[in-house]
């Protein structure tokens, strides 16, 4: 008899052993690391928790980058507070400026010439006959100077509110020619992504044609898996402050989807304006993109 017990007890031991294996939680649920929360971002509900932050370090500036991944509807950034304030556009402002100038007439397209002035300016290569393809990429700020002077204020005014561009204030008449530069317009990193947005979906109010042409001589780089659209901004801070800001705003086209991004910094030396791309091409690398 007394075997008999202890043979039904050890039936039992082992039955609760196979039971308290069965409803015990696997291993790798168990030792499932927690992702890192590295500046997270909330689009949605996905939480975004790459590490731009490092960049800024390593390359000594202060700033924000905000990165927008179109087809998956995500927005991954740094320094958000940031990406939330509003800056003068600078020189990023002649994307705009080249949409209603080609949209007013006040320039035929992108091969029409401006002659020069004769002034001599600081960067040599503004100093001769321009067209706007030309002056695009050397950001020559006369040339958009007289572009603004031809529109006027009435219409750039006009056209700068149909754009819901920034705070869409282009200050006094006297302003015209320099409102983006150290005027009243000023615009936040998340609003230049917007608008960018618009413009690559042609969801601005201009024809085709200057969407077309504006879209083209954007192109700073085109290879057989990407091109980018890109413009450059710097200028003054505010009178509170000598630091100077600059910017690198556009977007990348891949396959099928496109990454819009805003880039920010302080400019503290001639150094630093170097950077405002770089840091844009880390980060695009950060998510395999470059």
């Amino acid at each position: 008899m007394n075997r008999i017990f202890r043979a039904i007890a050890l039936i039992l031991i082992v039955l609760s052993c196979i039971a308290a294996v069965l409803i015990q939680p696997s291993q790798s649920a168990l030792t499932a690391p927690t992702p890192p929360q590295q500046s997270p971002h909330r689009q949605g509900d996905v939480a975004q928790t790459i590490n731009f932050g490092r960049h800024f370090q390593e390359l000594g500036v202060e700033g924000a980058i905000a990165i927008y991944d179109l087809n998956s509807d995500r927005l991954y950034q740094h320094n958000p507070q940031r990406n939330s304030t509003a800056f003068l556009p600078a020189s990023t402002f002649k994307i705009l400026n080249s949409l209603i100038s080609l949209e007013t007439g006040v320039i035929s397209n992108e091969l029409a010439i401006l002659t020069w002035d004769g002034i001599q300016r600081q960067i040599p290569a503004w100093n001769r006959d321009l067209n706007m393809r030309e002056a695009i990429k050397l950001s020559a700020v006369w040339f958009y100077q007289v572009l603004a002077r031809r529109v006027g204020h009435e219409q750039m005014q006009k056209w700068v509110a149909k754009a819901d561009y920034g705070n869409q204030n282009i200050g006094k008449k006297d302003d015209i020619d320099k409102f983006w530069l150290e005027g009243e317009l000023r615009i936040t990193p998340n609003q230049q992504i917007q608008f960018l947005r618009r413009l690559h979906k042609n969801d601005l109010p201009f024809s085709d044609r200057s969407l077309s042409l504006v879209k083209d001589i954007m192109i700073v780089e085109q290879t057989p898996n990407y091109t980018i659209r890109a413009k450059t901004g710097w200028a003054g801070f505010g009178e509170q402050t000598k630091a100077e800001i600059g910017w690198y705003v556009g977007y990348l086209e891949q396959n099928t989807n496109a990454y819009f991004f805003a880039t920010n910094i302080d400019i503290r030396s001639t150094n630093d304006a170097a950077a405002r791309i770089e840091l844009t091409r880390r980060c695009l690398k950060d998510l395999a993109l470059l």
